[in-house]
């Protein structure tokens, strides 16, 4: 089973996406700040990471940089409540896959995460 690894400071982006991710057959972990996001990259492995951008302490471009020095062909998807342009032009940059915005539209989220796994899959 597909893995993806959410990572949100909040606590009901974490509980509604695990829930949706899990509906469509995903194996989801979840971790509420940088530090035990990397710690779980390690461990579980991810094949996508739902990462958002702005989290007290470790911030989602410092967890991002150190993610790709664990393992580059994770696909890293970029979340945030902010729309801004030039924001999402720098995630791409430092080698996000995508960028989404909240609050999430799930039928994006899912389409995001279904093109990224299958390029995975090659």
């Amino acid at each position: 089973m597909e893995r993806i690894l959410v990572v949100d400071d909040e606590v009901e982006i974490l509980e509604s996406l695990r829930e949706f991710l899990t509906s469509i057959n995903y194996e989801v972990h979840t971790a509420a700040n940088g530090s035990d996001a990397i710690r779980k990259v390690e461990d579980v492995k991810p094949d996508v990471v739902l990462l958002d951008i702005i989290m007290p302490g470790m911030g989602g471009f410092d967890v991002l940089k150190k993610i790709r020095d664990i393992d580059p062909d994770i696909g890293i998807i970029m979340a945030t409540a902010v729309a801004d342009e030039e924001l999402a032009r720098r995630t791409l940059n430092l080698g996000a896959y995508d960028y989404i915005t909240k609050p999430f539209d799930l039928g994006r989220v899912e389409e995001v995460v279904m093109i990224k796994m299958a390029e995975r899959r090659g």
